[in-house]
């Protein structure tokens, strides 16, 4: 009892995926208020440099797949937001504020409409893997834009 209530606590990324719902009563947008809740954190230890950040992208993309699983039988719920809070932590890695914001909305775009090859392919994988994969993806693709940009601006 007390693993699923943590696991919905982090699969919630602390609360931000119910909050559409508390708003509108709705879970539609959820996912973006929890790329939103990580983006500062996510911008944040790229003073701690690549390094921390990559290690926090990983530690995250575990508690995803992890926090996630619990909740894989029932799809992938809009309230499960920390997949998103992943992608965001991936698309951030390395690159100045400009960069990653750049990164940050690739990685929502990939992720929304599916349309980035490998995106929707991903989602496909069972369980926790699967609801964290396509946002591992979509971050994926994020972070080549966020470092083209980075290197076209020096």
């Amino acid at each position: 009892m007390a693993g699923l209530m943590v696991a919905r606590v982090v699969a919630s990324w602390f609360g931000c995926g119910f909050i559409p719902r508390r708003l509108r009563g709705s879970d539609e947008g959820a996912g973006t208020v929890g790329a939103l809740a990580a983006l500062a954190p996510a911008l944040l230890l790229g003073r701690a440099g690549w390094v921390a950040q990559l290690a926090a992208a990983v530690v995250v993309g575990g508690l995803s797949v992890w926090a996630s699983g619990y909740f894989a039988d029932e799809g992938d719920p809009a309230w499960v937001v920390v997949d998103e809070a992943a992608g965001t932590f991936i698309a951030t890695i390395g690159v100045s504020l400009g960069p990653a914001l750049v990164g940050f909305v690739v990685f929502r775009i990939a992720d929304i409409t599916k349309w980035f090859p490998l995106v929707r392919r991903a989602e496909t994988l069972p369980g926790g893997i699967g609801i964290t994969a396509d946002d591992v993806v979509a971050g994926l693709w994020g972070l080549g834009a966020a470092w083209i940009v980075q290197a076209l601006t020096g």
